[in-house]
């Protein structure tokens, strides 16, 4: 009788304690939706609130959480406490190196301009090339290295071929021809003299095949024999020969040309970029010399023609071949001589060249 008496009035105090706990929570829970009503959208909340949360969250439950969360969604508390879990057992900070070491900034270029000069070759050809030089590099590595800078592998490179490169592949057997014009003052007056040269892509070797005023079909055609001569080694071993679309190459200075072993390449209407070494040079020409003198005759413009392709060639530097001379006279003291600097002058110092005397 006592045992019954303890047991009802043990669930009388509980049953209070239950209700009053339910009304505390329905109370906060409401309280809470007003607060949160009051706040921003967003709650930008630290790793310690965060971590509290989880906590509590975890031992509640999904659905409990349903009923009173309002910061964030149970799914989201419950991935908090994933993390914090995840985050007690991660031993990363106790390691004594972070992870593998990067490649090299100079093994990184070396393969980036394997791949760029070579496109046909794979992963483990450039692996083998970097072997050769001393550097020992898995094929994996260069793959991700090469992913890394946005290159596809060796097959897809090769598909393309860029206009750069193809030039590249086949400038020992290209040249250029091209007429440029010159005003000269004569006994008639002012006249047109209309300059035939031709540059060879590779050495940039500039060779003035003639100049007339009236550039008939027989002329043209008697240059090309000129140049086509055997015995001449600015056009023997030149395959290819470009030129626009000029009427004055007409079709006998084809023929002539082929004859002799030597296609000529006719280029698209207006794309003078396509022979540009040409279009260069007839630039240089005119804003170094010809359009600062005024020239009297013929034979003043020959002179001039001729002193300026011998400055170009043995002593102007050229920025398009490492800013070197091409092809510098032989003999010609080191820059590192103590000898004194001295002054070369052509066409009364219209045109300079700096170095040690001898």
């Amino acid at each position: 009788m006592k045992n019954t008496r303890w047991v009802r009035l043990l669930a009388y105090v509980t049953g209070m304690i239950n209700s009053e706990l339910l009304a505390q929570n329905e109370y906060l829970a409401a309280e809470n939706r007003i607060l949160r009503s009051h706040l921003p959208k967003r709650l930008r909340l630290t790793d310690a609130q965060r971590v509290t949360l989880a906590e509590i969250g975890r031992r509640m439950g999904r659905r409990m959480l349903a009923s009173v969360a309002c910061v964030a969604a149970p799914e989201t508390i419950l991935g908090w406490y994933r993390k914090l879990i995840a985050r007690k057992f991660d031993g990363s900070k106790y390691r004594a190196c972070p992870g593998r070491r990067r490649v090299p900034v100079e093994i990184e270029r070396l393969i980036l301009r394997f791949a760029r000069e070579n496109s046909g070759w794979g992963y483990d050809r450039i692996a083998g090339a970097l072997a050769n030089l001393g550097h020992r590099v898995a094929d994996q590595t260069v793959g991700n290295v090469l992913r890394r800078h946005g290159l596809a592998p060796a097959p897809k490179r090769n598909q393309t071929t860029r206009w750069k490169d193809f030039l590249a592949s086949h400038v020992a057997v290209l040249s250029g021809i091209d007429f440029f014009t010159a005003e000269v003052l004569t006994w008639r007056g002012l006249s047109t003299y209309y300059i035939l040269f031709l540059i060879q892509h590779e050495t940039r070797r500039v060779l003035i095949a003639g100049l007339t005023r009236h550039p008939s079909e027989e002329w043209v055609v008697q240059m090309a024999r000129n140049l086509t001569d055997a015995s001449d080694p600015d056009v023997s071993g030149r395959r290819y020969i470009i030129h626009d679309r000029d009427s004055k190459f007409c079709e006998s200075f084809r023929r002539t040309m082929v004859s002799a072993g030597v296609t000529p390449l006719k280029l698209p209407p207006r794309s003078p970029n396509l022979n540009a070494f040409a279009e260069r040079w007839v630039r240089s020409v005119k804003q170094e010399c010809l359009s600062r003198l005024i020239l009297v005759g013929e034979g003043s413009l020959r002179r001039a023609l001729a002193e300026y392709t011998e400055h170009y060639l043995i002593e102007r530097n050229h920025q398009g071949k490492g800013n070197l001379i091409l092809f510098p006279e032989r003999g010609r003291r080191s820059a590192k001589s103590a000898n004194p600097v001295q002054c070369r002058q052509r066409l009364g110092g219209l045109l300079r060249y700096y170095c040690r005397a001898a």
